[in-house]
């Protein structure tokens, strides 16, 4: 997931921008570039470590800058959620819940007690 979007928003930035109703200003274009240049470096981080043992003391700053990650952007989801109700944005806001839920679930466990 955030490969695609990091995929998106660094090469279809002005495509995005008109989809979500922002005018595609220099200063937009950007944002939506480095927004998915983050997207992407969190995609490739994951994808390297996703033969490493999580949890505990195992990868915690991968697991804590994940959890970091999807807590910051559910609850932006949310406040937006409280403004404007809309269909996509309630999905995406679950998403972003459940993967604060598993990250923390990974962030309190012990893999070696499996």
């Amino acid at each position: 997931m955030m490969g695609l979007l990091g995929l998106a928003g660094t090469f279809i930035p002005e495509e995005i921008s008109i989809i979500l109703g922002i005018t595609p200003t220099p200063i937009t274009l950007i944002l939506l570039q480095i927004i998915g240049g983050l997207y992407l470096g969190f995609a490739m981080l994951n994808w390297f470590t996703r033969s490493a043992l999580m949890g505990g003391i195992y990868n915690k700053p991968v697991v804590l800058g994940n959890l970091m990650h999807c807590v910051v952007v559910f609850f932006a989801l949310l406040r937006q959620l409280a403004e404007h109700f809309h269909f996509f944005l309630a999905i995406v806001t679950i998403i972003y819940l459940g993967y604060a839920v598993w990250f923390t679930k990974v962030m309190r466990s012990n893999p070696l007690d499996n």
